[in-house]
């Protein structure tokens, strides 16, 4: 170990940054995988969210293509929410 503390006569040298290298990759590697992974989840409250063959998501489908007006639109809306709800289930509140 001594010989590892004098580099040469003067002293450490730069292997000295070697450890603390290390250990920073470390924890920015830690990090990292805790904010892709684990971390994902926890931004924030979820949107409720329509599964893709709805009626509400083929609702909104016409509307952006022009099929139906804003009124039209918004009547039937009212009795698909009615029906299916924002989260997909029949009768769901």
């Amino acid at each position: 170990m001594q010989i590892l503390a004098h580099f040469g006569d003067g002293g450490p040298g730069p292997w000295i940054l070697f450890l603390p290298l290390v250990w920073a990759l470390a924890i920015g590697g830690g990090i990292t995988l805790l904010r892709r992974t684990a971390w994902r989840g926890r931004r924030g409250p979820a949107r409720p969210t329509v599964a893709d063959d709805s009626p509400i998501k083929v609702l909104g489908h016409r509307f952006a293509s022009g099929e139906i007006d804003e009124d039209e639109y918004w009547r039937r809306l009212s009795v698909l929410d009615e029906e299916f709800g924002r989260h997909g289930g029949k009768g769901a509140r």
